[in-house]
């Protein structure tokens, strides 16, 4: 696949939803039937999760606060609050430019919908994207943090907006040697990425789900593969669409930041276990980073990159 170069549109203003939007939908893992309604939320509270089964109890979308990663990512505070498989609709709102929102679920999972992240985009759109009057808070990173394990790596690096690459390797004929590149700028993420599913091998069904994951899945929610070939009847979306779907689970593993990232990141067969640990990694070096604000009054370069200057100005 072919590196996409992409203009960096202006996106400075805080955005929330226009109104309150409700869907239905199974946990992938828990496999329980969960309803989520996605509220509009005040300037600066970010994203946050609510258990309306809990009396309402509520979890800042926080790197923070995440609490497991085997299989998906899952946020937690040690007293019993739990939302697991929460990547699809952080990336959804990272490629989507949502700042503030209040998740409410009736149970512990995000639902999984079709296995990406198109449903919630659909719902965003839906409910409509208010601009709010306050600038945008970026984590701008100021220096290279690297992660790895063995074959396995996830880095950020410094850039005017925020950016993905990701390579995988599978010995599986319908997988092979893959690489994508995107900047989340110009409808990227909704044109060539949120449709991207995610994926699993049947010789490993009884396995996971005898340990609990994966009670829901199924043809509708994910990609499955045989030894040799993919099983759904419908095909894949997109040639590449297991590469694409780690961009996707990697953008929504890094709004857990808090915000957007002013990075390039590079990921080689990382998962969310590495991408958790990259933004530990980035957090934990005083030096790495700095948090800005995106100010919509600096004036914008001659190729409309106007987020490190507006970084810069507001340093």
């Amino acid at each position: 696949m072919g590196v996409r170069k992409i203009i960096l549109s202006r996106m400075v203003r805080q955005k929330t939803l226009g109104s309150a939007i409700e869907c239905t939908g199974v946990g992938l893992h828990g496999g329980n039937k969960v309803s989520m309604v996605l509220h509009p939320a005040e300037p600066g509270s970010g994203v946050v999760f609510q258990r309306a089964d809990l009396g309402g109890a509520k979890l800042a979308a926080s790197y923070k606060n995440v609490c497991a990663t085997e299989m998906c990512t899952s946020l937690g505070d040690g007293n019993g609050f739990q939302v697991a498989t929460v990547e699809h609709l952080m990336s959804a709102f990272a490629g989507l430019g949502i700042d503030n929102v209040v998740v409410e679920l009736d149970g512990p999972e995000v639902p999984i919908m079709d296995g990406s992240a198109a449903p919630f985009v659909f719902l965003i759109e839906c409910a409509g994207i208010v601009e709010q009057p306050v600038p945008r808070q970026a984590i701008q990173v100021l220096k290279t943090v690297e992660v790895s394990n063995g074959e396995r790596s996830a880095s950020l690096s410094p850039s005017d907006g925020f950016s993905v690459s990701f390579e995988i390797a599978c010995d599986h004929p319908a997988i092979g040697h893959q690489k994508c590149h995107f900047e989340l700028v110009d409808g990227v993420f909704k044109r060539d990425v949120c449709r991207a599913r995610t994926y699993g091998f049947l010789r490993d069904v009884a396995e996971l789900r005898g340990r609990g994951f994966i009670l829901g899945g199924s043809l509708q929610n994910a990609i499955v593969l045989s030894d040799d070939r993919v099983v759904n009847t419908d095909g894949l979306r997109f040639q590449d669409e297991f590469v694409r779907h780690k961009a996707l689970d990697c953008i929504g593993d890094l709004y857990l930041a808090g915000g957007p990232l002013l990075a390039h990141m590079h990921g080689v067969s990382s998962g969310h276990a590495m991408n958790h640990k990259l933004l530990e990694a980035l957090f934990a070096d005083p030096e790495a980073w700095r948090r800005v604000s995106l100010d919509d009054n600096a004036p914008a370069a001659p190729d409309h990159k106007p987020a490190a200057a507006a970084a810069a100005a507001a340093a």
